[in-house]
């Protein structure tokens, strides 16, 4: 992310003077059908992946507009919200939102509501940040937290601008009841909130995902080490997700290669997932959220047979992202690679994108200085095909 704009610059979007986007090609593609993914019926097979806007205030209450920008992008088959901290002490980024105070819940329980009001389905995405994070982010102004001592390379996005990351203090065993509770209590507020299930972020490089690989997880303890160990958080993490909500309910994100987060690469990601993917199979959960490759960069950046990977999960609920445009996608589904596809920043500029990939019509182009921090421009005020902004 990016610092919060000062000043917002003028916002950039398609307009409908450059082309005529009202085509009559509307598509009858599988990707546009409903799906039964766990124990919901899905209007289509898109999905809006998490997107980290930083419009939360510094309580971490989602911004009055979020019930808006959600429930614009209703449309889609599922939502799955912005990252969400689980805690105060899983937060990593400034203005980002949290799911662990009852003024949190209020705040999300008016987004669901939208959504609801709108047809919608919506998961919400549970985060901890681990090392990805900074002492001024935290609770006392403490070092952030990780599975082992490891300094990552890059910088922290606080709410005094970029600051480089810390090194952060080890987790001791006596730590992971409590950790796992707070996963657990984080699926109980966002069933409070309205919720119809919740996403287990176990990828990027953040929490999760540091434990899983042995470029980030040196520990010699119960939870680290041999593959099983390794794994143990996530799968705790999602055993109280699914004692909320149930395993239908549930969905995990995994990111085998990809180096965002200065992530390191496991010395055996496909035994290391294959893995993962078993053991989330047996237990039933509504989906996986798989990013091939690179998070938002390239899909080849490490060898990596995500088919295997699909049959070692063995189930129904196989979501794919990165990079999918509106040809993958249908192929990607016709061709059986995946049951839905999710679509991450697209979703930021097209509110209507379900609608314009249908119509095979011009996708309205991202205003990059209003990703981050800021108000309703470039947030809630980017039009429909038609020319509307749509309200909530």
């Amino acid at each position: 992310p990016a610092p919060r704009p000062a000043a917002v610059p003028p916002l950039r979007i398609f307009s409908s003077e450059d082309t005529d986007p009202m085509t009559d090609q509307i598509s009858d593609a599988r990707l546009f059908l409903p799906v039964t993914l766990g124990s919901l019926t899905l209007a289509n097979r898109i999905a809006m992946a998490p997107l980290t806007r930083s419009r939360a205030g510094a309580d971490g209450v989602p911004s009055p507009l979020a019930a808006t920008y959600y429930a614009q992008r209703a449309a889609a088959g599922l939502l799955i919200t912005e990252a969400t901290n689980i805690s105060a002490e899983g937060r990593g980024y400034a203005w980002t939102p949290g799911i662990f105070t009852p003024e949190q819940v209020a705040g999300w329980k008016a987004v669901t509501q939208a959504v609801h009001a709108r047809g919608g389905r919506i998961f919400m995405q549970l985060w901890h940040t681990g090392r990805i994070s900074h002492p001024s982010l935290q609770p006392g102004g403490v070092p952030p937290v990780a599975p082992s001592a490891i300094r990552p390379e890059g910088q922290a996005f606080t709410e005094a601008g970029f600051a480089p990351f810390e090194t952060p203090r080890a987790l001791s065993a006596d730590e992971m009841p409590r950790l796992i509770e707070d996963y657990r209590r984080a699926a109980e507020n966002a069933k409070a909130a309205g919720l119809d299930g919740v996403e287990v972020h176990g990828a990027n490089g953040y929490l999760l995902e540091q434990f899983l690989r042995d470029a980030t997880n040196t520990r010699t303890d119960d939870w680290g080490g041999s593959i099983e160990n390794r794994a143990r958080l996530l799968l705790a993490a999602t055993d109280a997700a699914i004692s909320v909500f149930g395993a239908d309910r549930v969905g995990v994100r995994l990111s085998p290669v990809t180096p965002a987060n200065d992530a390191g690469q496991d010395s055996d990601p496909a035994a290391l997932y294959g893995y993962v993917a078993t053991e989330l199979g047996r237990r039933g959960i509504a989906f996986i959220h798989v990013i091939e490759g690179a998070t938002g960069g390239p899909r080849d950046n490490q060898p990596f047979d995500y088919a295997a990977l699909r049959k070692a999960f063995g189930r129904h609920g196989w979501i794919v992202n990165n990079g999918y445009d509106r040809a993958a996608a249908i192929a990607a589904i016709d061709e059986g690679r995946a049951d839905m596809v999710a679509f991450g920043r697209p979703f930021i500029s097209n509110p209507d994108l379900v609608d314009r990939l249908r119509r095979n019509a011009p996708l309205a182009p991202l205003d990059r200085d209003t990703l981050y921090g800021g108000g309703a421009k470039g947030y809630v005020d980017y039009p429909t095909l038609d020319g509307r902004v749509a309200a909530a």
